[in-house]
C-alpha cells in the first residue's frame, strides 16, 4: 500500500507544487493518474518513488519512507521516468547486468516482450530510435515483476500499434498483489486499461474514483444536437455532435468516456462519487 498524508512539495521560497496531497493507493489496482502538463503528476510520483522528498506531510510505501532508499525499498518498485538514459551497451549485455537489482526479474518473459517490439538483442541502446528506447524499458519495466510499477508518461513516444501492444502487455502483466500507477495527459491512451481515475491539477487530487462507480453513476452520450439531457451536468460541443454526462438513473455500469469525465472535472462540474 502507498499512504500519503498532507504530503506537499515545494522548492525553496517558490508557490508549492504539491498541496496537502491525502490517499491511499492498494494493490490489485490500475491507477490512471491523469492531468494537463504542469499539473504536479511528475513531482508526485518523484515523491512515491524517493526521487524528490515531500516538504510537508508524509510518504509510505509498503511500510517504507522512499526518501531513504533502502535496498529492500528499491528491489520492490520500478520507476519508468518520462525522461530516462539508457546506457551504451547491447540489450543482451544489458540482460545480463542490470536484472540482478530486482530478484523476480524474468529474461524469458522480457526477450518476449523485445520479440513483440521487433526490437533484436544484438542491438545497442545507441542504435535504438526515441520510440523503440521507450518499448525496451517498458518491457523491462514490466519483467522486473517488482510489487509497485511507476510509469511517467509511457506512451509518449510511441506510435498507435505500439499503443496498443502496451496496453496489452499492461494487463497481461497485471496480479493482484501489484500497485501500478500510469501518469498522461494523453486521456485516450488510458482507455479500457485503468480502473480507477485519479484526476490532478494544480497541485491538487480533484477526483478519485474507480471507473466502475464512475460507470453506474454516470450516463455519457453523444447527440448530434445540444441538450439531449435537460439535467445534464456537463456537456461540450465535439466533432461529431454534442457530448453530454447526466446522472445514470438505471445504475447498470454503461460506457466511460474519460476524456470528457476529464474536462468535467477541470471545469469544475463533476466531483467523485463518495
Amino acid at each position: 500500500m502507498i499512504q500519503l498524508n498532507r504530503l506537499g512539495y515545494q522548492y525553496a521560497k517558490k508557490e508549492p507544487i504539491l498541496k496537502e496531497i491525502s490517499i491511499e493507493f492498494s494493490a490489485g489496482k490500475i491507477y490512471g493518474l491523469l492531468g494537463k502538463n504542469g499539473a504536479g503528476k511528475s513531482t508526485l510520483i518523484k515523491n512515491m518513488t524517493g526521487m524528490l522528498f515531500p516538504t510537508k506531510g508524509s510518504c509510505m510505501v509498503n511500510g517504507f519512507i522512499p526518501g531513504n532508499r533502502e535496498v529492500d525499498f528499491l528491489k520492490k518498485l520500478f520507476f519508468v521516468p518520462e525522461e530516462y538514459y539508457l546506457p551504451n551497451i547491447s540489450i543482451r549485455q544489458l540482460i545480463k547486468v542490470y536484472p540482478k537489482f530486482y530478484p523476480n526479474f524474468n529474461s524469458q518473459q522480457f526477450k518476449g516482450y523485445l520479440d513483440t517490439f521487433d526490437i533484436p538483442l544484438s542491438k545497442k541502446t545507441s542504435q535504438l530510435s526515441l520510440g523503440q528506447k521507450k518499448k525496451v524499458m517498458i518491457g523491462f519495466a514490466l519483467s522486473t515483476n517488482t510489487d509497485v510499477l511507476i510509469m511517467d508518461e509511457p506512451t509518449n513516444g510511441l506510435d498507435i500499434p505500439s499503443k496498443i501492444i502496451f496496453r496489452n502487455m499492461i494487463k497481461e502483466a497485471f496480479r493482484e498483489d501489484r500497485i501500478v500507477i500510469i501518469t498522461s495527459h494523453q486521456v485516450r491512451d488510458l482507455d479500457e486499461l485503468i480502473d480507477t481515475i485519479l484526476i490532478m491539477d494544480n497541485g491538487k487530487i480533484l477526483f478519485n474514483e474507480t471507473k466502475e462507480n464512475i460507470a453506474r453513476k454516470w450516463q455519457f452520450d453523444l447527440s448530434p444536437t445540444p441538450h439531449l439531457h435537460t439535467d445534464a451536468i456537463y456537456e461540450e460541443k465535439v466533432s461529431n455532435g454534442y457530448a453530454s454526462i447526466s446522472e445514470n438513473k438505471s445504475h447498470e455500469a454503461g460506457y466511460v468516456d474519460i476524456e470528457l469525465l476529464f474536462n468535467a472535472v477541470l471545469a469544475n462540474q463533476l466531483v467523485a462519487v463518495n
